[in-house]
């Protein structure tokens, strides 16, 4: 494969992980939207409870979460992981 042709590859696959990307942040923003409290101006209030956690979690280094918070993460590596995957081996489905 010369480099022309991994360029056009790699550009193809930036554009096939910004898909499953928007689709992650889209996935996350409708949940988010779900657990918070529409108020009358448009705008929405997250629940004290969630902010706490949300903001542990981020303060929190990856190898200090629970299994299951670890869990979560992985689930959404294997999205990429499995695109990724296929394009390496040629195959269109993993």
């Amino acid at each position: 494969m010369d480099s022309r042709e991994i360029k056009e590859r790699l550009t193809e696959l930036v554009e096939a992980l910004a898909v499953i990307e928007h689709e992650r942040w889209s996935h996350w923003q409708r949940y988010m939207h779900s657990k918070c409290e529409p108020q009358p101006d448009g705008s929405l209030r997250i629940p004290a409870d969630l902010v706490q956690r949300w903001q542990r979690q981020t303060e929190t280094p990856y190898s200090a979460l629970t299994e299951k918070e670890k869990e979560s993460d992985r689930e959404q590596v294997r999205i990429y992981l499995g695109r990724i995957s296929a394009e390496l081996t040629g195959e269109s489905d993993l």
